[in-house]
């Protein structure tokens, strides 16, 4: 059983009707802002996972050098 358009106008209408046009705006506009925060705390999520993803890649990288140059020196 799905809604269809006519039966959510209604169940707006009666939102609106128990709680005023300033009310329901209100917590659209919150709830509004919560899904857009939500979004930027995925993004910040993710963008600090690929910074530590390269910072760990870029150090395996010094640690291979490190250790070439360790070896070379060994072998003097």
């Amino acid at each position: 059983m799905s809604l269809g358009p006519t039966e959510l106008i209604i169940i707006l209408i009666i939102v609106v009707l128990l709680f005023g046009v300033g009310r329901v705006s209100r917590i659209g506009g919150e709830l509004g802002s919560a899904v857009a925060n939500f979004r930027r705390g995925l993004d910040s999520g993710r963008k600090q996972e690929e910074r530590s993803l390269n910072e760990g890649s870029e150090g395996e990288q010094v640690n291979a050098e490190a250790e070439r140059e360790t070896s070379d020196v060994n072998r003097r």
